[in-house]
């Protein structure tokens, strides 16, 4: 799975073609199919491999796979970065928290939209093919149709988390069926033609597949898990949480159970080349190179966002850790985090003249702040030496526009700039690194989130310390040029009440998934992303002038607008989200 066929562009191009009378006209080029010939399992293979790479086909400005932008700079986690506001303003709008209009016209939410919809139709169609092949043709038939629908439920998912309101498409309809369906569906009616999706690919996938990166039993009861999670916070209208459904969370630790992984030794290996597919990736994109395509199967999704001031990488200085966020992996004398105010004081905010930033006197931080946070001074992915790609030692000028960003960089999406995995095309960056959507750190935080609802803390506390443990022992790699003795964690003792859990729950998501892209959806499942926000804001804006209008509104800006093409091209059917 990691080389794809380099015939399936040809497959997707020759669909829907129809044989003509004239003789002339009946000829058929060489690889190319007509509706005639493309039933066959061979060719099914083919769909099914086009179905997954329809996963990863996304873009810069049209993001799939990494939500730097909707989940990251969005929250209280990232800055945009690059050369000022009006360098892709677009997503200074996001930030801002002012994209009020919905007609975008081929802007970064309908792009989104429209590639999730485009990977929706890849695997339609294979589902279409494929059931038209008699099962003692194929007898893979049922687990690819399992592997298909897994693939449908994950774009709709994400589409979900991401608008909301979008109509739920299946293999059985027809284009003008398809432009009639509505988005307009109960919230949880929508989760649970999701979850029907996954359930199916449950019950029929096998427990190990033979081809690394195709789903499997384990991944869909993760993401049953993941889903289940999501539908228990009950939304009103209004986007606000109106109930925590318990038996809901039940199915959230029935299906965490289910899952079968463990965390990496060192927490840096989930972010660098050479541990793909490892056992911590319960769900992963799979990316490739040197493959006899022209630039390799890359991903160029975060192209935008490696350090800029330096020959080592090309640009653009995009998606910069914020000083709260850096402020959170402080932690006090026993090794805890300062759930309470963290945000008190700022580290790592002075820069000497050798541009570096020393930390604060007596400070002890998390060491996954190393692991995800370029910071002056300190090694930049690993290394603390010059090579012959330069010196990789991270430093003030590497910061495309200090002034309005300040000069924090980010490091868990990039890869050092002579590994195989790396890709250079133009100004921008690709690797072959893949992305996860479902780390086995996940996992363990969701079954753990579930069982403080549900009022069990007690059993909630050793698997947040298992993710707290893996973190204090990822200090090996080279972190802090001799400054190793900054780090300090520590589990928790103990959970004295449920409110205290709840607390360390979020915290510990937010310091194990930082700048990873999940931070804004999780604030809106939890029903504070008003709250924990504009409080964020009102602190960041006198440290960051660019920020001084901005606002979060709630029963707005939990959701991003249906795109206005949409609803004008399905005449009125569908229905705005609230607010725009």
């Amino acid at each position: 799975m990691k080389t794809y066929n380099l015939y399936i562009a040809t497959l997707l191009l020759a669909l829907g073609l129809n044989s003509c009378s004239s003789e002339f006209l009946e000829y058929e080029p060489q690889g190319v199919l007509s509706n005639e010939n493309v039933t066959s399992p061979e060719n099914a293979e083919g769909l099914v491999t086009a179905a997954y790479a329809g996963i990863g086909n996304d873009e810069m400005v049209g993001p799939v796979t990494h939500m730097w932008v909707y989940g990251s700079v969005r929250s209280d986690d990232a800055y945009k970065g690059g050369g000022g506001r009006s360098d892709v303003a677009e997503i200074d709008r996001y930030e801002q928290y002012n994209l009020t209009i919905a007609d975008q016209g081929d802007a970064m939410g309908p792009r989104t939209w429209t590639n999730f919809y485009k990977a929706i139709s890849r695997a339609n169609f294979a589902l279409q093919v494929i059931e038209g092949i008699p099962d003692a043709e194929y007898p893979k038939k049922t687990v690819r149709q399992a592997e298909l629908r897994f693939l449908r439920a994950h774009s709709h998912f994400m589409l979900k988390i991401l608008f909301k309101k979008i109509p739920y498409i299946t293999e059985d309809l027809t284009q003008e069926q398809i432009a009639e369906v509505s988005n307009d569906i109960p919230n949880d009616d929508l989760w649970n033609k999701i979850a029907e999706d996954f359930l199916y690919a449950y019950n029929n996938l096998p427990e190990n597949q033979d081809e690394v990166g195709r789903a499997n039993q384990n991944a869909a009861a993760a993401y049953l898990a993941k889903l289940r999670l999501y539908q228990a916070y009950e939304q009103n209208d209004q986007h606000q949480v109106t109930n925590i459904n318990q038996s809901r969370l039940e199915e959230v630790i029935t299906y965490a159970d289910e899952v079968l992984g463990n965390l990496e030794d060192d927490f840096g290996n989930n972010f660098l080349d050479g541990f793909d597919n490892g056992p911590e990736s319960i769900w992963a994109v799979q990316f490739s190179i040197n493959d006899g395509t022209t630039v390799g199967r890359v991903s160029y999704v975060t192209g935008l966002n490696s350090p800029h001031g330096t020959g080592l990488y090309g640009c653009c200085g995009f998606h910069l850790a914020s000083q709260n966020m850096v402020n959170a992996f402080k932690t006090d004398d026993n090794g805890l985090p300062l759930l309470d105010d963290f945000n008190a004081t700022d580290i790592f905010n002075s820069v000497l003249p050798d541009g570096t930033s020393p930390p604060s006197a007596n400070l002890t931080v998390d060491p996954r702040l190393d692991h995800t946070v370029g910071i002056p001074g300190r090694p930049f992915k690993y290394r603390n030496t010059v090579n012959e790609e330069g010196d990789m030692i991270y430093n003030f000028s590497w910061a495309r526009d200090p002034g309005v960003y300040g000069y924090f960089g980010n490091m868990k999406e990039q890869q050092a700039p002579d590994c195989s995995c790396y890709k250079k095309e133009g100004p921008f960056v690709g690797t072959s690194k893949n992305i996860d959507f479902i780390r086995y750190a996940d996992v363990l935080l969701w079954k753990a989130e579930a069982l403080i609802q549900l009022n069990r803390w007690n059993e909630a506390l050793p698997l947040i310390n298992e993710v707290r443990e893996r973190a204090a022992m990822s200090t090996e790699r080279p972190l802090a040029a001799g400054a190793d003795d900054i780090y300090r964690v520590q589990g928790y003792p103990s959970f004295p009440n449920k409110e205290y859990a709840w607390k360390a729950l979020k915290f510990e998501r937010r310091l194990e998934f930082a700048m990873e892209g999940s931070r804004f959806f999780d604030l809106v499942r939890w029903g504070e992303a008003e709250t924990v926000l504009n409080s964020y804001l009102d602190e960041e804006k006198t440290k960051r002038d660019f920020l001084s209008n901005a606002e979060f509104t709630a029963a707005r800006d939990e959701y991003y607008p249906i795109p206005q093409r949409e609803i004008d091209f399905t005449g009125g059917v569908y229905k705005q989200n609230s607010g725009y």
